[in-house]
């Protein structure tokens, strides 16, 4: 999740927490949409400045550790086999001290890459709509966004991305990842992906879509129960939670339910002032602890709480800034997590742009809990584990492929699940598609006004996932508790 802004003197510098996984019901923001960090070395700002640079301090004994740098750069330069491009060999040996750090979220952004990061951060992007991270030498899916491709077409949390268009990305940054899994709207991307489960990678074409930036959705449910959903902290959430809040409130609210499912994280800055809107003014909502261990506390700023009844939904994607709420409004105003643990990202990184457009983030300190916990690669454990329905977790079916009598295979079988968690009679779940899966098949077909060929594949194998969708969403367990734990309390409260 992101921090706040700080401005410095050249080059720029902008602080963040950073993070990076749901099932079909929620919803690869192409970046890392969280992380931070830069330096002040002068290597970013073109090769004269860099070789003055560490000439000067070569020269002067500042720095003689650059020597070895120098000399590489100045020998490749003069004595390469072909011309070299130095601004290429700069941005190279940056990105190789990065690299070497170890550490996902801390990466190197040319100039392209870091324009690619900034429009993720504004009103809209184009793309599938998901947050990736670095996870050893793959690319691992944190969230996908809440109604995007990528969450449409079956991508879930922890999916490791192999390849894109065939082009392996192991070994790839997450920002190369991004550059290569974006594109212009209409046009789309194939992707390979390997998820715990499946015996051999899935193979998944989604087709890229403006992704709106949308991250506060609030809807009433029974029992005047309000539901508001944050899927990120960008811009200008807190401010439209606290719309939301008011309408809700138009509406006749009794309580609230925070739906932090899915939540990848974002700018710490509204972090803070939403968990500022639970937490009792003057109560701790973070610390952040250096590499010296001094600690530094940031306290709720507000003049008065939210007084109706409250619990938050958080799972498995729900990190960074969203753990940053969700430990606060815990530990430090007593409101009840439902749901199951979540990602675990508990560093602070640090961001900074350079005159040239490009930039690089670097963790400069941990975040801890208002109690003083660290829960990097832990998570928070809910106060009520709740979780979803086994089918929610189904995998993703090619609508490319045609699934028919006689055929077997992993793809079958989790049709046959899929068939049976929609009401209909695949026979037994075995990996076979046999006579009683074809009629299944054809039933459904005829249900929804589809050829009935008995073939699952194009419009009846995406017709058939979309019903899956809309079963996990009327069935959402671990809604249905959040809402049987608020009555509750508000039964109590009367």
């Amino acid at each position: 999740m992101e921090e706040e802004n700080k401005q410095t003197d050249s080059p720029e510098k902008t602080r963040y927490v950073k993070m990076r996984r749901f099932p079909f019901i929620m919803g690869i923001f192409l970046l890392v949409f969280l992380t931070a960090g830069i330096t002040t070395i002068a290597l970013t700002f073109g090769t004269d400045k860099v070789e003055s640079s560490l000439s000067t301090q070569m020269s002067t004994g500042e720095h003689p550790e650059f020597a070895k740098l120098y000399s590489t750069y100045d020998t490749l330069k003069n004595n390469f086999y072909k011309d070299v491009n130095e601004k290429e060999l700069v941005n190279g040996a940056i990105d190789g001290m990065i690299k070497a750090l170890d550490d996902p979220y801390s990466t190197y952004m040319n100039q392209e890459e870091a324009k690619s990061f900034q429009e993720s951060i504004s009103s809209s992007f184009e793309g599938i709509g998901a947050e990736i991270q670095q996870a050893n030498s793959f690319i691992m899916v944190v969230s996908p966004i809440k109604g995007s491709p990528a969450e449409k077409a079956g991508i879930k949390p922890n999916d490791l991305i192999l390849s894109v268009n065939g082009d392996s990305l192991e070994g790839v940054s997450s920002t190369e990842a991004v550059m290569k899994i974006r594109g212009k709207k209409g046009t789309k991307v194939e992707l390979e992906i390997s998820r715990e489960g499946s015996e051999k990678p899935i193979e998944i074409t989604i087709t890229r879509d403006t992704i709106p930036v949308e991250t506060v959705y609030a809807e009433m449910l029974d029992n005047h129960i309000a539901k508001i959903q944050v899927t990120s902290f960008s811009t200008d959430t807190a401010n439209d939670l606290k719309q939301a809040i008011e309408e809700m409130d138009k509406q006749g609210m009794k309580g609230m339910i925070l739906d932090l499912r899915g939540n990848p994280g974002g700018l710490l800055d509204q972090a803070e002032e939403i968990a500022s809107i639970f937490v009792p003014d003057g109560k701790p909502i973070l610390q952040v602890e250096n590499r010296a261990g001094e600690k530094q506390v940031a306290n709720a700023r507000n003049n008065g709480i939210f007084e109706k009844p409250v619990v938050v939904l958080i799972d498995g994607g729900s990190a960074s800034a969203s753990e940053i709420v969700a430990a606060a409004v815990s530990e430090s105003a007593g409101i009840k997590l439902i749901g199951e643990k979540s990602f675990g990202k508990g560093t602070v990184q640090t961001a900074t742009d350079f005159k040239d457009g490009s930039n690089f983030k670097y963790t400069t300190a941990k975040w801890l809990t208002p109690n003083g916990n660290w829960i990097h690669t832990k998570g928070i454990e809910p106060d009520v584990l709740v979780k979803l329905p086994d089918y929610a977790s189904l995998t993703y079916i090619s609508p490319d492929k045609a699934l028919k009598v006689s055929e077997s295979g992993v793809e079958v079988k989790t049709a046959e699940k899929m068939l049976e968690a929609a009401g209909y009679k695949p026979g037994k779940i075995d990996g076979f598609f046999d006579n009683e899966t074809e009629n299944a098949v054809s039933q459904f077909q005829k249900d929804h006004s589809i050829k009935a060929t008995g073939v699952l594949t194009g419009e009846s194998t995406i017709k058939l996932m979309q019903v899956l969708r809309e079963k996990i969403l009327a069935n959402d367990t671990q809604l249905k508790k959040a809402s049987e734990v608020l009555e509750s309390q508000l039964n109590t409260s009367k």
